[in-house]
């Protein structure tokens, strides 16, 4: 299952939302259609959505007509805007975008599609590339017979094809040092049941499926030597935005004495935010909590509240692994060492 695949003129994204009864594809043909496939989870996983959302900004040069209000490099700040906005929390979004504008703006080519599509399946392949390399140093950690619990899916579906959290375990797992792998179910999207066991099980691996609510009592009644989670942005005291339910996680891990990993690529690491108290979070329709498979499953009149995401602190995180290298109990300090490519 490839989730990203740019084809001649065409970006060809698989629909995430119908993992893992069926495996249909959607075709964008504009920046318009990128948007939607961002803003309504075709497209999930904060590398995923970067890497498609610089393969919208080359539909949107290709769709520009020479027009005396709009320059070029006009027309593409202006889809890149737009991109933006379509998940707001993502950093690698933004970093993305603005990797392709930069591109655009020191252009000495007459030919900017070309440039431009040279810069996407850059970050295309450089994301793939990044995640193998955080598989590897993150497997280093994983002692033999390892129980692991991780949450969402920060595999091969949320990035270019092989795994952010579902890296190292699958690094891990071909190291021979996974004993058994718990995946939260992650409500109400339920990218955990649906998407991480489903490329767990493609792999020929052991998966337990858990109810969101269950993972203290699975804490505290099993031995579990790790939590192992992506994330959607982190901020530059190492502060950890993730899928709703992490904060969760980190906590309980931190009662019964199980370690936390983040793993995540540098895009990730927003330079401007100093704490997660600085973030934004998004909140999606109420429906989504109400309505199960087209029926609803609650009062009708009743409200509900669907934060997309939560804010572990650093005080919660005993490890962030990077493809530029891991940082032991991340802060401030740490993480500028790390991203000016000093030693830890």
């Amino acid at each position: 299952m490839e989730p990203i695949r740019w084809n001649e003129n065409e970006l060809i994204l698989l629909d995430q939302r119908e993992l893992p009864n069926k495996i249909c594809y959607v075709t964008c043909n504009n920046v318009s259609d990128v948007y939607n496939a961002i803003k309504k989870m075709i497209v999930r996983g904060a590398p995923a959505i970067g890497v498609t959302a610089a393969y919208g900004l080359v539909l949107a040069i290709k769709d520009y007509k020479q027009d005396k209000k709009e320059s070029e490099l006009e027309h593409l700040k202006k889809a890149a805007k737009m991109l933006a906005s379509s998940r707001p929390t993502a950093i690698n979004l933004k970093w993305a975008l603005s990797k392709m504008i930069f591109k655009a703006e020191n252009c000495a080519s007459d030919n900017l599609i070309d440039l431009l599509l040279n810069e996407a399946i850059s970050i295309h392949n450089s994301d793939l590339e990044g995640n193998y390399k955080m598989g590897g140093i993150g497997a280093k950690m994983i002692s033999p017979n390892s129980s692991v619990i991780t949450h969402c899916n920060a595999g091969a579906l949320a990035t270019s094809g092989y795994g952010t959290a579902l890296g190292v375990l699958r690094k891990a797992s071909q190291d021979g040092n996974i004993e058994k792998i718990y995946v939260t179910e992650t409500r109400p999207w339920l990218q955990g049941s649906r998407l991480t066991a489903s490329e767990l099980i493609y792999d020929k691996l052991s998966v337990t499926i858990v109810v969101d609510s269950a993972a203290g009592y699975l804490m505290s009644s099993e031995h579990i030597d790790w939590v192992i989670v992506g994330a959607d942005r982190v901020t530059m005291n190492g502060d950890v935005i993730n899928k709703i339910g992490t904060y969760n996680l980190a906590i309980i891990a931190k009662k019964h004495s199980v370690k936390f990993m983040v793993v995540a690529p540098t895009s990730t690491i927003d330079l401007a935010m100093e704490s997660g108290s600085d973030v934004s979070i998004e909140h999606r329709d109420e429906e989504e909590i109400k309505y199960f498979n087209n029926q609803l499953i609650a009062p009708k009149n009743a409200s509900a509240f669907n934060p997309v995401f939560d804010v572990t602190p650093n005080s919660l995180i005993d490890v962030l692994v990077t493809e530029k290298g891991a940082i032991l109990r991340p802060n401030d300090q740490k993480i500028r060492h790390l991203m000016l490519g000093s030693n830890i």
